[in-house]
């Protein structure tokens, strides 16, 4: 196959466009046999106003949570490669500085808005980042209105 993923990583944060960009995830890796496909939540540490570490224990506890729900779905769907991976920082430069050159990936999807509008209006999206940045193709997933 000419178009072949081998590894595909799927950034969510619990958004609403963060569940579309899983749902096609799981499309496309079952599309591209044997691809691993890595689940990412990046828990950004600058949002929270002052560095607190129960605040990030709960983040941290959140972060886990949604992920395994999401690595639940892969099994369920017959993704037999999947990993789940949280990362802390900034997710304009982990996951395409960083988690995607760690696992070599050659697909990055995520959602076109996510859950901080705030810095979304300051700083530009972290899906414009993405695209960018990233050194193999973007798959930008809306949701449907």
């Amino acid at each position: 196959m000419a178009n072949h993923y081998k590894s595909i990583v799927v950034a969510v944060d619990g958004s609403k466009e963060a569940e579309y960009a899983f749902r096609k995830s799981i499309d496309v890796a079952k599309r591209n046999k044997d691809a691993l496909l890595t689940i990412v939540n990046v828990i950004n540490i600058r949002s929270f106003e002052a560095y607190d570490r129960s605040s990030v224990d709960r983040a941290q506890q959140r972060s886990e949570e949604l992920l395994n729900g999401y690595k639940a779905q892969a099994d369920a769907e017959g993704i037999k490669n999947a990993d789940v991976v949280i990362e802390y920082g900034s997710p304009k430069t982990k996951i395409t500085k960083e988690l995607a050159n760690l696992v070599e990936a050659d697909l990055i999807i995520c959602g076109a808005t996510g859950l901080n509008a705030v810095e979304l209006f300051l700083l530009g999206s972290v899906s414009e980042a993405i695209v960018r940045t990233a050194k193999c193709d973007v798959l930008v997933i809306r949701t449907p209105e």
